[in-house]
């Protein structure tokens, strides 16, 4: 038997894989082009989740995999402190198309990892060592990052790094300060965080670390206001600032960076994911000033892939495609279309209690009651795995929600927005039946 139910294929993926991050996809990818992939049995699924939320140029893109190529054969690895062209080039273009003055870059590999040396360039420079998160967080699964984030359960790893506080986080859909008319007093909460901030501290709050929009915890999409609010607030307590916008960054949400919405220009920015296309490239920006600091008190984060001169080639020529295609507007305007598709469902179908997001980046929100607002997750699985059977590939966020996760790559085509808004339908019809 061949296909994707080839038995020596899951007898070895059960003998030799470590299970990270729940069940693998009962299927067997065999090749990746465009918005689409194709499995074992030569089924074409839709790709609307852009790899893990990575491939927001779609899969192998001809110009990527060109320069990917031509990197491979000229300049793929070297000793972290010897520098290449593309890796200068990368970062004088990140501090050129960034906002404000975040003119200094450290490019390194994950998401984790940009946030970790963000982090902890902020406890140098500040001398402090508490971080603020928010508790619907996604920032990474090594140390400080863990122990800022808190969409995941946090469960039997021990304790976290000491200082690690927790804001609530703007769910403009279920958050207990959503009063009777429906109106959500964001203000009262984020007062009611900071003060419960204040509390806890110990006097040595080193900075906040905020998605603006916190993808991994449901797509939850602050109020207008709410992060310049965020930002005074951390002045006013002497906190740097660090937006992660490595799933929302680089044209995503409708503009370039999130941020550029609520025109808040942070200490610190951290890109992954988008950046490398689906290939492992991150990047730490921050303003001179902090750097300066950091550098004369000898910060120190130092990785193997540091500086590679094969991944900043890619992100070169990703950030030049984004520009020149002029994909973040594309994202917008295909983004409205994606989201009045899931309001029309949302008409006829009483489980679906929210739509929300911007852009190409949409949460679906599932509900047992429309009333209670009680999330439904084993009905979102359901709808998952007969989006899979039907020829698409989606995303569920964890921790108890049944929300979808709705990020195809900006490259898709209206036509296949309507079929996936067409799939969508048909599972949803059978997952109730």
């Amino acid at each position: 038997m061949s296909g994707n139910d080839d038995p020596d294929f899951w007898a070895k993926a059960r003998a030799h894989l470590v299970r990270y991050g729940g069940a693998f996809a009962p299927l067997i990818a065999e090749r990746a082009a465009g918005n689409w992939f194709t499995d074992a049995d030569g089924r074409r699924i839709l790709d609307f989740t852009s790899g893990q939320m990575s491939a927001i140029l779609g899969h192998s893109h001809p110009e990527i995999v060109d320069a990917g190529c031509r990197a491979l054969g000229e300049l793929d690895h070297l000793y972290s402190t010897v520098l290449s062209r593309p890796v200068v080039e990368l970062a004088a273009l990140l501090a050129h198309v960034s906002p404000g003055a975040l003119d200094r870059v450290l490019l390194v590999s994950t998401g984790g990892e940009s946030n970790e040396a963000a982090l902890r360039m902020a406890k140098l420079v500040t001398g402090r060592h508490e971080i603020v998160a928010m508790s619907r967080s996604w920032h990474g699964v090594t140390g400080g990052a863990a122990a800022a984030t808190y969409s995941s359960s946090r469960r039997g790893y021990g304790p976290a790094l000491p200082g690690a506080l927790v804001l609530p986080a703007p769910d403009t859909y279920r958050s207990r300060f959503i009063d009777a008319r429906g109106v959500y007093d964001w203000r009262s909460e984020l007062a009611f965080g900071f003060e419960l901030v204040d509390r806890q501290s110990t006097g040595a709050l080193a900075a906040c670390i905020v998605e603006p929009i916190l993808s991994s915890g449901g797509v939850l999409e602050p109020p207008e206001g709410y992060v310049s609010a965020l930002a005074a607030e951390c002045r006013t307590r002497g906190m740097q600032l660090i937006f992660d916008e490595a799933q929302t960054g680089l044209g995503r949400t409708g503009t370039l960076f999130a941020c550029e919405r609520d025109t808040v220009v942070p200490d610190y920015l951290t890109l992954s994911k988008t950046l490398g296309a689906g290939l492992p490239l991150a990047a730490m920006l921050t303003t001179p000033e902090i750097e300066d600091v950091a550098a004369e008190r000898g910060y120190l984060f130092y990785t193997t892939h540091a500086s590679d001169p094969l991944p900043a080639v890619v992100g070169l020529k990703v950030i030049d495609i984004i520009l020149r295609e002029r994909l973040a507007e594309r994202a917008a305007r295909l983004g409205e279309r994606l989201k009045q598709g899931f309001s029309a469902l949302q008409q006829r179908y009483e489980c679906i209690g929210d739509v929300r997001g911007r852009g190409l980046l949409l949460g679906v929100d599932l509900v047992k009651d429309r009333r209670t607002r009680e999330p439904d997750p084993d009905l979102a699985q359901r709808i998952a795995r007969e989006c899979l059977a039907l020829g698409m590939m989606t995303s569920t966020v964890r921790g108890g929600f049944g929300i979808f996760r709705i990020a195809p790559p900006l490259t898709i085509e209206s036509g296949e927005i309507d079929l996936g808004l067409e799939i969508f339908d048909k599972a949803l019809g059978r997952a109730l039946h």
